[in-house]
């Protein structure tokens, strides 16, 4: 049964890497049209899946599983932002005359089928078809079973607006069973790249049960470091911000790290910032010390498991550090290569930060919470990749394409170029 659905995903995909700019762009304008006919039930389907899960599931994953009806405008929108970006697919990257009248070309081109797995999170359903149209892929689609009926919903929506396009509605799929992922995970005949969006103990299961390549990150344990040369307005507003904005993101901080010489100042406001918003802080056995007799409230001790925890909640590790040195070998000994931050009025300090952390996105004076596609300007994204492999950080249509050589000759061959005395290429670009 799933084969033959990726069969016809795959069918599906080969016409739609044919179409123009201008069919898929119509075509992501019928989704977001359809997507707002369909709004109420959307919202009415998440509101049941949200009261069946509610006790169920972590709260992080409550959290993200919510899709009211502020959320499905802005996803929405990030639709019509997508149809307004340039198209990936068709651009020549490189141009080069290998030997008179020999052209290579490197044309950009649609990966083909996407198998995309993801635990709540039905905005995902909404941001990867619109890129995976763009992009020219086909997508199955495996949400977790307590997103069950608002992902099919919301792929009868989506569906609903292809089926006025000259997209086939066949490139956007939806499954709907646990059992459904492992048999994805086997169809590399059909299936090109796998990409999972869960814990890291998931995206681990997903790397060692297929042969299908595989895009996706794991844990997002971000930092943010508050040098000794930083604004304490600016640092306490980042803090609190990076941690309280949606606590149960990715790109929410988990650790923050204070520069020892301005401890005895900022780590009480900070804190008491930070409790005010609801957070429960654990505190490092120097922190302790330095507030001392200032302490006049509750604050757990801070363990060597906290600072390789994602909390995903209104939970923060505080960590007081001697310098930048050991700031930055904390957030590459702890860290997830998501997104850390500096605050620092220290310019060259910040320049070390960003050339010394290892991480998809690094930031200074400003919040983790912008490690975004949407706020990237992508239109959206389909995940935030923490590899080291292209593509990396949030992933939008640039990696949802791959490339292929295109030569064209005039009746040319390899013997002119071997041999005795052989033809030298030109190799000029064009």
């Amino acid at each position: 049964m799933l084969t033959e659905i990726a069969q016809k995903t795959r069918i599906a995909a080969q016409h739609l890497a044919n179409l123009s700019a201008e069919a898929k762009n119509k075509a992501i304008e019928f989704i977001a049209k359809s997507l707002e006919i369909y709004a109420d039930e959307i919202v009415a389907a998440n509101a049941a899946d949200c009261q069946a899960a509610e006790g169920e599931i972590a709260p992080a994953l409550y959290a993200r599983l919510k899709l009211d009806a502020a959320k499905l405008k802005s996803a929405i929108v990030g639709v019509r932002d997508v149809g307004k970006l340039a198209d990936p697919v068709g651009q020549r990257q490189i141009h080069k005359e290998l030997d008179a009248g020999l052209i290579m070309q490197r044309v950009s081109c649609p990966v083909g089928v996407l198998g995309v797995i993801f635990e709540a999170r039905p905005d995902a359903v909404i941001q990867i078809a619109s890129l995976a149209i763009k992009s020219g892929n086909g997508v199955i689609l495996k949400g977790g079973r307590e997103a069950i009926e608002s992902c099919n919903v919301l792929v009868k929506a989506i569906k609903a607006g292809l089926a006025q396009s000259e997209v086939d509605p066949d490139a956007i799929q939806i499954l709907t069973t646990r059992s459904e992922t492992t048999e994805l995970l086997k169809l590399d005949r059909y299936v090109d790249l796998i990409i999972p969006r869960g814990s890291n103990e998931f995206v681990k299961y997903v790397q060692d049960n297929t042969r299908i390549p595989v895009l996706g990150h794991a844990d997002g344990i971000c930092h943010l470091y508050i040098d000794s040369e930083a604004d304490f307005d600016k640092a306490i507003a980042i803090t609190i911000d990076s941690k309280t904005q949606y606590p149960a993101a990715c790109n929410a901080i988990e650790t923050l790290l204070i520069h020892q010489s301005i401890a005895s100042k900022l780590l009480l406001p900070i804190i008491n910032q930070l409790q005010a918003n609801g957070v429960e802080v654990r505190l490092s056995e120097l922190g302790h010390e330095i507030l001392g007799n200032q302490q006049n409230l509750t604050i757990d001790l801070a363990i060597a498991t906290d600072w390789a925890t994602e909390y995903s909640n209104l939970t923060l590790a505080i960590q007081i550090v001697p310098d930048l040195d050991a700031a930055i070998t904390h957030i590459n000994t702890y860290g997830s290569r998501h997104t850390d931050g500096i605050v620092t009025e220290n310019l060259t300090t910040a320049k070390v930060f960003f050339d010394r952390v290892d991480a998809a996105n690094v930031f200074h004076n400003c919040s983790t919470r912008f490690s975004d596609g949407f706020r990237y300007g992508f239109g959206a994204e389909v995940g935030i990749s923490t590899q080291k492999m292209p593509p990396r950080g949030p992933v939008g249509l640039e990696g949802l394409v791959t490339y292929k050589y295109q030569i064209t000759g005039d009746g040319h061959i390899a013997a002119t170029y071997t041999g005795d005395n052989p033809k030298p290429f030109t190799h000029q670009d064009l």
